[in-house]
């Protein structure tokens, strides 16, 4: 009688791989790199140059001296931190220092301090934006407005540059609505971080990953779609004191943070249950700050409190097994 091999898990085999997985987010990030590099200039590309260099360098040297484990920088996880970190910064040239102070930290704190991929419980990419938010609040909302000269925007100082507010630090401040077209806001013409600035660039992205099954479409529909809903109950209690829905979506960081940040399947929940509570809870959290919060943004907030609630998210909503 043949007997039965007995193996540990995982017992479904595929061809996909964490390097695959992680390469393919990085492809889906291009456009809005793109975009961020034609409304910014080179003080885009130069920060996100900085910023993914940056985080390789401080993983590879963990991992050689401290960790003293093999390289996996070549799994291009390094890389997708750098990305989403230079995407969350104004694409000033104070930033191209500063970002390396937040690789150290969202690498070095946010994942290697763990154990490396897969066993961070926050997105090391928001922990070092937040560090830098904090830190350096000044240098962290300095907007320049997209539009302005490629090359001299390297060389100058950001006092000789054009300044503004973006549309959610013009509501928080003044009370007001910032006078933009909703196509404006779309296409990514207004001021804000390197990568949040364009939905269109952000959707072009995420489809390709909903395609690739990288990611599913449960955190980023639940997500916006909470944000649209609870923004627009506000909005219809009173015109004047609260942002209208389709703003509210197209400003700021909901976008990028539904789509690439939020999705991140280390830290959200392992169940479509549990990712659709996931995504409720960011958009609810994120409504929240940004109405009666200190800052006008409050899409890093709302995504690193859910981080840390999802051990908990998946103890309730568990995956259903084999044998049932």
């Amino acid at each position: 009688m043949k007997l039965l091999n007995v193996s540990g898990s995982p017992h479904v085999h595929s061809d996909e791989s964490t390097k695959k997985i992680m390469w393919r987010v990085n492809l889906a990030l291009v456009p809005s790199l793109i975009v961020a590099i034609a409304f910014f200039g080179l003080n885009a590309l130069l920060i996100s140059i900085v910023s993914v260099g940056s985080c390789i360098l401080f993983q590879w040297l963990i991992e050689k001296f401290l960790l003293k484990t093999e390289s996996t920088i070549s799994d291009g996880s390094a890389v997708v931190t750098g990305l989403l970190l230079a995407f969350n910064v104004p694409a000033t040239r104070e930033m191209i220092l500063l970002v390396i102070i937040a690789a150290l930290v969202a690498i070095g704190i946010g994942k290697m301090s763990f154990g490396g991929l897969g066993k961070n419980p926050f997105n090391p990419a928001l922990v070092g934006r937040v560090f830098m938010l904090i830190s350096f609040p000044v240098q962290m909302t300095t907007w320049p407005k997209p539009g302005q000269n490629l090359f001299s925007m390297v060389s100058q100082p950001t006092t000789d540059l054009t300044t503004g507010p973006t549309p959610l630090g013009m509501f928080k401040e003044n009370g007001v609505q910032a006078v933009g077209d909703i196509w404006g806001y779309f296409v990514g013409h207004i001021g804000g971080s390197l990568g949040e600035v364009s939905a269109l660039a952000i959707l072009i992205g995420a489809i390709y990953l909903l395609c690739r099954r990288v990611i599913s479409w449960h955190i980023p529909v639940s997500f916006i779609g909470t944000a649209f809903i609870f923004s627009g109950i506000l909005w219809l209690c009173d015109k004047t004191a609260f942002m209208d829905p389709l703003t509210t979506i197209l400003t700021g960081g909901i976008m990028l943070g539904a789509c690439f940040m939020a999705t991140d399947m280390v830290t959200s929940p392992m169940t479509k249950s549990g990712q659709l509570i996931f995504g409720f809870g960011c958009g609810l959290l994120t409504i929240i700050i940004r109405n009666w919060g200190n800052y006008p943004e409050g899409v890093s907030f709302a995504i690193l409190l859910m981080n840390a609630v999802t051990p908990l998210i998946n103890r309730w909503c568990k995956p259903k097994r084999f044998a049932n």
